[in-house]
């Protein structure tokens, strides 16, 4: 025998397990149930180019292919990650072929279609539009960012979903029954196996099954897989955190919004969730140290501070033991007065500095450290504060000439605030009733 001879290759299970039927199909049916919107196109043959966007493993490829099995139509796909122009123009001559040859409509799949840019994007434009293609890309990205608008304008989104544990048992149950898949096997799997192998797939059916598959190696035919031997298997299984894209960005979204709501369990779920999922906690710690002047600031000032110095602990200790020192931070600033007074008032003065533009400092604000600069009246009339009653100049004009005043910070009644409201009240009391004016230069 030659054990060099090349053996057939057997496909995964996920592969072996493909739908070959909608009935076969688990999942969506919020777009493939009676009644839902791909379900009627479907029956009533009015299939049209569209974008399946959802997170990977809930069968985007697959869906593909039956709407092409469906619908009696030449199957073409690529993929982003390896293709370019060329395999577009190749695919839209073997859609030209079928229809000329067969009077068949081709779908063209396109996978990670994400990944194009703008311009191979644009390639599939013309074709779309004239019908020579039904086109239907896979993204796991939002398309609102991610794609054109000019091909978004000719496509249906499709939002698919993380499978759900009742797909999730239906795929399990094809699994274990079906000859293609274990079925020859006789495994049983019992309630605390499936438990653990849904948690670690996290709604990803191809990963539910490439686990299942690993389990069956290590049990015996007619046995059960047991939760033991799946410890060792599954070992730290993150769950699904998209390192950059829409699970990224959802997820500290809602960290910032448990924080600013004064939620610290909220708070602490997301903080979790983000270090499980394989975040890295610098970024983290950048988020939080600008949540502390956005939606705390000066209400409670030590909250910026603390998560400086929670930053510097996990610079110092790492994961897990620098994770308290975020956990702390989070739960403070969730827990402290809140106020957006200081992000609003230098929002609103940068709007009036791109709306003047650059307007020359007032005489008496500039220093004179030369003798021309003070026979030039630089620093005449400045009023010193410390040198007037309370230390407080009533009355004194710290904007250009061409500006009104204005009060930009308008702080909260809540914490820190409400004594620093009732500081900046009084003071500008004193301004109104001060006999200084304006000075016009």
């Amino acid at each position: 025998m030659d054990l060099f001879a090349r053996q057939p290759v057997a496909q995964p299970l996920a592969a072996r397990l493909r739908a070959t039927s909608l009935d076969e199909y688990v999942g969506q049916e919020h777009v493939l149930g009676p009644g839902k919107p791909l379900r009627e196109a479907l029956e009533q043959g009015a299939l049209h180019s569209m974008i399946f966007w959802g997170p990977p493993g809930v069968g985007k490829t697959t869906l593909a292919r039956l709407l092409a099995k469906v619908s009696d139509a030449h199957f073409e796909t690529i993929s982003a990650v390896l293709s370019g122009v060329k395999e577009i123009r190749q695919a839209v001559e073997v859609a030209q072929q079928h229809a000329a040859q067969y009077g068949r409509r081709t779908i063209l799949f396109v996978d990670e279609v994400h990944r194009f840019n703008k311009s191979q994007q644009d390639a599939f434009l013309p074709y779309v539009e004239d019908g020579t293609l039904i086109f239907i890309g896979a993204t796991t990205e939002n398309p609102s960012f991610e794609l054109n608008n000019a091909l978004l304008s000719r496509a249906r989104v499709y939002v698919l979903k993380s499978l759900d544990e009742a797909a999730m048992r239906k795929l399990v149950a094809r699994a274990l029954s079906d000859p293609k898949g274990l079925g020859e096997r006789h495994l049983s799997l019992p309630e605390e196996s499936f438990a653990m192998l849904m948690a670690a797939a996290d709604g990803d059916g191809r990963r539910l099954l490439n686990f299942l598959e690993n389990a069956a190696d290590l049990a015996e035919d007619g046995g059960e897989i047991a939760v033991a031997s799946l410890h060792n298997l599954l070992g730290d299984t993150r769950r699904r955190f998209d390192k950059g894209g829409e699970a990224f960005y959802d997820q500290i979204s809602a960290l910032h919004k448990s924080v600013r709501g004064s939620s610290p369990d909220g708070a602490l779920y997301w903080l979790a969730r983000m270090l499980d999922g394989g975040c890295d906690p610098a970024y983290i710690c950048r988020r939080i140290v600008a949540m502390a002047s956005e939606d705390i600031g000066n209400a409670d000032p030590r909250a910026l501070p603390l998560c400086l110095a929670a930053w510097d602990a996990v610079k110092r200790l790492g994961s897990p033991e620098g994770d308290l020192a975020l956990a702390q931070a989070v739960t403070y600033l969730a827990c402290a007065a809140k106020s957006n007074a200081v992000y609003l008032g230098i929002k609103a003065a940068k709007q009036d500095v791109a709306e003047f533009g650059s307007l020359e400092v007032p005489l008496h604000l500039r220093n004179a450290p030369t003798k021309l600069m003070q026979q030039l009246g630089y620093g005449e009339e400045y009023r010193y504060a410390h040198d007037e009653p309370n230390a407080y100049a009533a009355g004194e004009v710290y904007f250009p000439d061409e500006m009104e005043p204005r009060e930009y910070y308008q702080p909260v009644p809540r914490g820190l605030e409400s004594k620093i409201r009732e500081k900046l009240k009084h003071l500008r009391s004193l301004d109104s009733s001060s006999t200084r004016q304006r000075r016009k230069r």
